[in-house]
């Protein structure tokens, strides 16, 4: 198992439930969450179909990269806001490891 198997079963399963209600909690202020969960949800789905090889992530990371302005947070970041940018900036760094 890569490392990046082992972020994608630890955080994907937290991920699928933290990043929807990001865009409930944040959306007013910081509208570009609301592409967090979109590019998630391919993100995930790219790694299920891709069985035991490495999906291609690269343009989903990227675009994660420039929506949150390379995971950072806002100073009205709540505690799944957080949580959401470690695991995705987690899943990037164990990607390109």
């Amino acid at each position: 198992m890569t490392v990046f198997d082992a972020v994608v079963k630890e955080n994907f399963p937290t991920l699928e439930i933290y990043t929807l209600p990001l865009t409930r909690a944040h959306g007013k202020n910081h509208p570009e969450v609301f592409r967090v969960p979109e590019l998630f949800q391919t993100m995930n789905e790219k790694v299920k179909d891709s069985g035991s090889d490495k999906p291609d992530l690269n343009d989903e990371f990227t675009e994660l990269r420039e929506v949150t302005s390379q995971y950072a947070l806002p100073d009205d970041a709540c505690e799944t806001y957080e949580a959401v940018c470690e695991m995705l900036s987690e899943a990037a760094d164990a990607y390109y490891a």
